[in-house]
């Protein structure tokens, strides 16, 4: 396995092409390093071309947030990795099951703060025309993109095609959940996808110690690249349980391996044990310790506070996330940018063109842990994820759910009660087709409150699901924009919580932009 290794990149890993351009040793012809596209004769177009797809799709409300990089791949397939080859810094990519979107954000915010110029995809459009869509916003009509450095979520079986095209220098991989089994199979194949990242990574690697799968993953890191963890203390570890923790779970609550509706219960924590130092109960509550060593360890959680250690040294801040979850997130997101900045020390920044990238990049070099901590704690929730939106005076909040770890985790960071619940399910190909993971979701917790509204396609699918929870619904309404104008204006004064899968999330989100101001996160309206 690799050793976490400290040294920072090489004089000649730091060359301006946005990969390190050293002679590390890859492994296998598929690591070989992609070449840069030819430039086709009407590349000087495609900018300008794709500003116009963009434009019109966002008039006319078609095509959706990727459209325009639809197009683009189309006629001009080399300009994804053309324009990212020329970041002085490279690319960070991120992907796992859960977490890309708000994670993503985090250390696109940090490096931000930390003083560099930072290219993202800022909407969850997480395939590779997605990117290409965000590109073409963010690029001057010559093509220029002005940025130092790339962060870039991508979806766990669409990385595996942006990696033929760009090698990342830095790979910030999260974890491996059931999730989309129609698309993905079963999480060892996901896992497996994860890997073709790994392999592809010219920098530094940074993985989840406590995910047995993602930890496995530093096998397959080529030499010359280097591996670093992110962590759990050992009594927190029950907090943010893997797949196999899960489900192990599942069958000790049931007493059986069997799926069934009559065996939904889960030993999930319930929300008093969450807050206090109580986990999953039966064979996954592991306190062993872990021997591979964290960069960044997750000590400590509270309401909007964390703990972590670094170099051996508690360090504390409140957070503006929501969940409990996301902070686990954030200590994934401080290991790579803290990657980031140990490299930025040794960087030949003399290579730089442009005197003021030099100067961003020796910022960012001298930064230290007190501006890392106090980056993390000024990261605002991505939005739909945890995102509060004011209707009226009434505060309507979105929680994305798109798996069963996901829902669960949602369900227990956030108490029901005083606030009014809507669940809005749907099946599209983003959502997933399969939603049997209903039935893995422990939806017990909202029996005293009950959920005032369902809608999504699959709404009464959702309904028949909370029923066998013994959960009360006061309405089910499969037609969304009639169902957020009912569940909005009910109860005025009384905080809304709607749990949502991503196509729904951006359908409530567009017709919440009907009664109120709501941010432009680049999907339309």
């Amino acid at each position: 396995m690799k050793s976490n290794g400290q040294a920072g990149l090489s004089a000649n890993d730091s060359g301006s092409n946005g990969s390190s351009t050293g002679t590390n040793t890859v492994k296998g012809a598929n690591n070989a390093r992609p070449a840069t596209p030819r430039k086709p004769w009407n590349a000087f177009a495609t900018p300008l071309i794709g500003k116009g797809v963009r434009l019109a799709a966002r008039v006319t409300h078609h095509g959706g947030s990727a459209f325009p990089g639809k197009v683009i791949e189309g006629i001009d397939p080399g300009f994804l990795a053309r324009t990212l080859s020329r970041l002085p810094y490279g690319v960070v990519l991120v992907s796992g099951t859960n977490g890309k979107t708000t994670t993503t954000r985090m250390v696109a915010s940090m490096f931000s703060q930390l003083g560099l110029r930072v290219f993202t995809n800022p909407t969850g459009s997480n395939f590779t025309r997605g990117v290409v869509s965000a590109l073409l916003q963010q690029v001057s009509i010559t093509g220029h993109l002005n940025a130092d450095i790339a962060v870039l979520e991508l979806d766990e079986a669409y990385a595996v095609h942006f990696v033929k095209q760009v090698r990342p220098r830095y790979a910030l991989l999260l974890n491996v959940m059931r999730d989309q089994l129609d698309r993905f199979g079963e999480i060892d194949n996901t896992a497996r996808l994860l890997g073709h990242v790994a392999e592809a990574t010219d920098g530094t690697v940074v993985l989840n110690r406590e995910d047995p799968r993602i930890a496995k993953l530093a096998s397959l890191v080529p030499d010359g690249t280097k591996v670093h963890y992110f962590g759990l203390s050992d009594d927190l570890r029950t907090f943010f349980p893997s797949d196999d923790d899960m489900h192990a779970a599942d069958m000790v609550s049931s007493g059986s391996s069997s799926s069934k509706p009559e065996s939904t219960s889960t030993g999930s924590p319930s929300q008093g044990e969450l807050s206090g130092n109580a986990g999953l109960r039966g064979s996954d509550a592991q306190t062993s310790h872990n021997p591979l060593p964290a960069d960044v360890t997750l000590t400590k959680v509270g309401d909007h506070t964390a703990e972590f250690l670094i170099d051996g040294i508690t360090q504390s801040t409140k957070v503006k996330l929501e969940g409990v979850y996301n902070l686990y997130n954030a200590a994934a997101a401080l290991a790579v940018v803290r990657a980031a900045m140990v490299d930025a020390t040794v960087m030949e920044s003399s290579k730089l063109a442009k005197p003021a990238a030099r100067r961003r990049i020796q910022k960012f070099a001298n930064a230290g842990t007190h501006d890392l901590i106090n980056a993390v704690a000024q990261v605002t929730p991505a939005f739909g994820r945890g995102e509060s939106i004011d209707v009226n005076g009434t505060s309507v909040e979105l929680l994305l759910v798109k798996n069963p770890m996901g829902f669960r985790m949602s369900l227990k960071s956030f108490d029901p009660a005083g606030h009014d619940t809507m669940i809005v399910i749907n099946d599209q190909y983003a959502d997933g087709r399969d939603m049997s993971w209903l039935w893995d979701v422990d939806f017990t917790g909202l029996r005293g409150t009950g959920v005032r509204m369902v809608s999504g396609v699959r709404a009464w699918d959702m309904a028949l699901r909370l029923e066998y929870d013994q959960v009360p619904v006061g309405k089910v309404e499969p037609d969304i924009d009639a169902a957020v104008d009912a569940f909005v204006k009910a109860n005025p004064g009384t905080p809304k919580r709607i749990y949502c899968t991503y196509t729904s999330m951006l359908k409530v989100r567009s017709h919440l932009g009907h009664l109120t101001k709501v941010s432009d996160a680049g999907v339309g309206r």
